[in-house]
């Protein structure tokens, strides 16, 4: 039965079935699914939406008057650098799911296995696999010892359950990116608003202790890797009640801190300093006035920075690359199609769109005004192009494909517009996807996310 349901979800007709336009199925699908993402669709349960929704690269079966790409599952060798794909805790698995846009990796490493959903993804899991590493050399350390000795005798006492069940992080089945693009797959996900810590921690100061400890490691502070949030509460406990120092913790990890290389190394470095000095209260009032600045309404401020899968790392960083769109117009017309979000991968593609809109404002040309269609992201360029950011990994030309940049190419409309749209892509597009795209007046650009600088 659920089989049936997510053939008719995605476009197939049942055999035999007469569907509501009176056609008689046959078991043809218009657009199809590779077998290994139509497994994880099947397993989540989640339906798709109708097409118009689909920010697309969705896959289709060939059709009669053009070649159409069908998405195939790749090997790690074909995306990753041989330094990435396996590490002295890790081996990212060969086989990589395909969605015809993201990559879904899976990595066994010495702390369990995890599955992630896009490139930026699997480089923030691989920082925090080794930043695991090191903190787990800690507890055998001298320096942990004596201050969890030292933690037993004082008298205010921390519950146990906060190292070995830690509260920041709960795993879960994204849905937002995958129910935008019309598809669905697992990742690591938060599934509560974490901007407030628990008054446990404020007491203790679990959390500042957390945040020292994160940016030493190079990882970020409110991931939903529970296995890392596991290790970082242990620290920040030993920290907050029984004086460990960030110096041990440094000594004893013996320099396995991963520090990530950024394009824009000043932006990053404000930022991850205001991660590590400000608890979220804070982040918050900052990110508030950062939007006031832009003319944004305080009601969508306030919706925003409530949204339970933004965290306060995607707050900050989102508000900052906004910030800098000086003299735009639209930023609240952006801010308000992002509500969308559903999950942590969802946030994550909305935060690099922004980061992208940032880098082609400071490297190309200003943005002079931002307008959404069918759920794509235009920014209309002070050159008299629109740039269309859009992050994926790996774009190929389907049916779908074709669809939606028709509709975009005939429905974006900008007084002043010169017929130009730049793709901005996170990653690659297939060769016959760059041709069908120019064909269309498209300019593709690729990897900019080693040109932007994108803050995983």
């Amino acid at each position: 039965m659920k089989s049936q349901m997510i053939r008719e979800a995605v476009g197939a007709t049942v055999p035999g079935k007469v569907d509501k336009r009176g056609r008689v199925g046959t078991g043809h699908r218009p657009w199809a699914v590779n077998r290994e993402s139509r497994s994880i669709i099947e397993r989540s349960g989640i339906m798709l939406l109708p097409a118009c929704l689909i920010l697309s690269f969705a896959a289709a079966t060939p059709g009669a008057s053009q070649t159409f790409e069908v998405p195939a599952n790749r090997s790690a060798a074909q995306i990753l650098p041989a330094n990435l794909i396996a590490g002295p805790h890790y081996r990212v698995r060969d086989k990589v799911v395909s969605y015809g846009y993201m990559h879904h990796f899976t990595v066994d490493s010495d702390f369990g296995v995890f599955e992630v959903t896009g490139n930026g993804a699997l480089r923030k899991l691989l920082r925090e696999i080794s930043a695991i590493a090191g903190l787990k050399k800690i507890e055998g350390g001298e320096a942990y010892l004596k201050a969890v000795g030292y933690a037993a005798k004082a008298p205010v006492r921390l519950a146990k359950s906060l190292i070995t069940d830690p509260v920041d992080t709960i795993t879960g089945i994204p849905e937002g990116i995958f129910t935008i693009f019309g598809n669905v797959g697992r990742s690591i996900t938060m599934k509560h608003d974490p901007s407030e810590d628990s008054k446990l921690k404020q007491i203790l100061f679990v959390s500042s202790w957390k945040r020292d400890y994160a940016y030493k490691f190079g990882v970020d502070v409110y991931s939903s890797n529970k296995v890392l949030q596991k290790q970082l509460n242990k620290v920040g406990w030993a920290a907050a009640v029984g004086g460990l120092t960030v110096s041990a913790v440094t000594a004893a990890a013996g320099g396995a801190a991963a520090v990530a290389a950024f394009k824009n190394i000043r932006l990053a470095d404000q930022m991850n300093q205001v991660l590590k000095a400000e608890p979220p209260p804070r982040i918050r009032i900052i990110c508030e006035k950062k939007f006031a600045a832009m003319g944004i309404p305080d009601d969508l401020a306030k919706k925003y920075l409530d949204h339970p899968h933004f965290t306060p790392r995607h707050d900050l960083v989102i508000a900052e690359n906004l910030s800098q769109l000086k003299g735009a117009r639209g930023r609240d017309v952006f801010l308000n199609a992002i509500l969308a979000a559903r999950d942590e991968v969802s946030a994550n593609f909305f935060m690099n769109t922004a980061e992208t809109m940032r880098g082609y404002h400071e490297t190309v040309s200003p943005i002079t005004e931002i307008t959404v269609v069918g759920g794509f992201t235009f920014a209309k360029t002070q050159k008299g192009s629109a740039l269309l950011p859009f992050p994926l990994d790996h774009g190929v030309w389907s049916q779908k494909a074709s669809q939606v940049i028709d509709y975009l190419k005939s429905n974006y409309r900008s007084p002043g517009f010169n017929g130009v749209i730049e793709l901005w892509v996170a990653g690659t597009v297939s060769p016959l996807a760059r041709q069908q795209l120019a064909i269309r007046g498209f300019t593709v650009v690729e990897n900019v996310d080693r040109r932007v600088g994108f803050i995983d």
